[in-house]
């Protein structure tokens, strides 16, 4: 039996080796005409306000303008990622392209919406694995994506090995 045959696949890809990890399975397990490798990146103000909620929604008391140099090298910064992320998966055999959302609101939403636009058949997410208190306080953007998207979702869990690793043990 081979692969299941997709049009469109896509790759949430923040540059990390679990994400690493899913462009392997996904050009493992699935056959698909186009591959998008996506990298959501927000701005300076999102992060500043994204991490001030880790705080107890306390603003922190020096200044926390962020010019457009700050945000251009945030950007810069994530399209090399976005690149790396595209170079891997044409490596592995995808007929692969990047693509690059802004997050507004939150990373899994913002992925969420991007397989809406991009209507994709399949999104391939990695989880880093925490557990123990920092599972607890906080939930992963793959487990919130797999609960919100209303696509089928891949989910390549951190404890997996890497695709060659797992090739002959069937």
């Amino acid at each position: 039996m081979g692969r299941p045959q997709c049009d469109t696949i896509m790759v949430a890809y923040d540059g990390g080796p679990n994400a690493d990890r899913a462009i392997g399975y996904a050009a493992h397990y699935l056959s698909a005409t186009t591959c998008h490798v996506v990298t959501a990146w927000e701005t300076g103000m999102q992060q500043s306000a994204r991490l001030s909620t880790y705080s107890g929604g306390m603003q922190p008391l020096l200044d926390t303008r962020f010019d457009s140099q700050v945000d251009a090298a945030l950007l810069a910064e994530a399209e090399q990622t976005n690149a790396r992320g595209v170079d891997l998966a044409r490596q592995a055999g995808l007929t692969a392209t990047g693509r690059m959302v802004e997050v507004t609101s939150t990373v899994w939403g913002t992925l969420v919406h991007a397989a809406d636009d991009l209507d994709v058949d399949v999104l391939v997410i990695g989880t880093r694995g925490a557990s123990g208190l920092k599972a607890l306080l906080r939930s992963s953007v793959a487990e919130r994506v797999l609960k919100h998207c209303h696509r089928p979702v891949l989910v390549v869990p951190a404890g997996c090995g890497a695709v060659e690793e797992t090739a002959g043990q069937n």
